[in-house]
């Protein structure tokens, strides 16, 4: 095997989630430099390089992706800035790895994939929970044929946002969060359970605002049917005092379930065989190697995949499936009917809007005569 080339990163962005970018480049370090930032708050940025001892500052990102010379560039601003800035670094050449949500809509989505075909530069997205090594070895028992047929699944986000998590103006807002915990929380748990069962046929869902002070829903309810047959709940929940996040698949031959809060290590799984499917758990077979289901590993795979010359994850057809989801979730909640995979088209307001203009909270507007 050749030596792996060490790369060239940049941060857009250094508020919270840029820490834990910077961390899991710091981790690898022996594969790759961060090498510039770039924030609005010059003086952020300043201290966000000085911590991360990255030697040159910007406050735009035109100006950043102009003058670096780079092989991927990490989006870390708040969700509605994503997609503008995704289109800046594909067109000067620059792969994006973007965190979640990729965009606010289908129809966002939709320009990204018109300029990814134009410029040939894909964009990624951060859905590190694939990464872990537990989730890698279900994927490959469950695709391989090992577990048999999936029957049942259940994915909760159960968390908890005071009120004064709102006080962010950004937070809250579908115009500039796309939603609430469906689309900022419960998305990386869903991504796992779609990325574990494959393709989805309809979702069945209810939302509501129960308590927090947010425009959007502050929980969801969905079942989800897939297309080989498997039936799914997801709960979405920022209203939970005991926070969990957990996953559960029951196959043919096996059940194998996660319960976790923002990472899993290997021992929060668990593995339960059929009668008489005892060779199964050795097919599983983990031994806890005390690593965090985290950046790291989607980076690591990323590299891997730059090195190969080979297409990285997550990629942005497979972003899609996810951000559909969400959207026929809202769509199905909104409108008190099923949603069908492929339903929301072109002319569909839930693709241009993950509210569709139907939040029935929203506050009734005045029309002038």
């Amino acid at each position: 095997m050749t030596s792996k080339a060490r790369y060239r990163a940049a941060i857009i962005g250094t508020g919270a989630i840029a820490h834990a970018h910077a961390q899991a480049l710091t981790r690898l370090s022996d594969r790759v430099e961060l090498v510039a930032v770039a924030d609005v708050d010059a003086d952020r940025a300043r201290g966000f390089a000085e911590e991360y001892g990255v030697g040159t500052t910007y406050t735009d990102a035109a100006e950043l992706l102009a003058a670096e010379t780079l092989d991927i560039v990490h989006v870390c601003t708040p969700p509605g800035s994503h997609v503008p800035l995704a289109i800046l670094a594909m067109r000067a050449g620059v792969p994006v790895l973007t965190e979640k949500p990729t965009a606010l809509s289908l129809a966002e989505l939709d320009t990204l994939a018109e300029v990814e075909r134009e410029t040939g530069v894909p964009v990624l997205t951060v859905f590190q929970h694939r990464f872990g090594r537990a989730a890698r070895r279900l994927a490959q028992l469950a695709s391989d044929g090992s577990l048999g047929r999936p029957l049942v699944a259940t994915c909760e986000t159960l968390w908890y946002r005071a009120d004064s998590y709102f006080d962010l103006p950004w937070r809250g807002k579908w115009a500039v969060e796309g939603g609430g915990p469906t689309m900022g929380h419960g998305i990386h748990q869903f991504d796992l359970l779609l990325a574990i069962l494959g393709p989805w046929t309809s979702v069945s869902a209810m939302a509501a605002r129960q308590t927090r002070p947010t425009d959007t829903e502050d929980v969801s309810v969905a079942v989800a049917r897939f297309d080989n047959g498997a039936l799914a709940t997801i709960v979405n929940s920022i209203v939970s005092p005991r926070e969990t996040s957990r996953l559960r698949f029951d196959f043919e031959h096996a059940t194998v379930e996660v319960e976790h809060l923002y990472g899993y290590t290997d021992a929060d799984w668990r593995f339960t065989p059929a009668e008489g499917r005892d060779d199964l758990a050795e097919a599983w077979d983990l031994s806890d190697d005390g690593e965090t289901s985290s950046h790291v590993h989607q980076l690591a795979a990323i590299f891997d995949a730059f090195d190969a010359g080979t297409d990285p994850e997550v990629s942005l057809a497979d972003a899609t499936r996810t951000l559909e989801f969400a959207a026929a979730t809202y769509a199905s909640a909104f409108r008190g009917k099923p949603i069908a995979a492929g339903e929301i088209t072109t002319d569909d307001p839930f693709r241009r809007s993950m509210d569709g203009g139907l939040v029935p909270w929203a506050p009734v507007k005045e029309t002038t005569r």
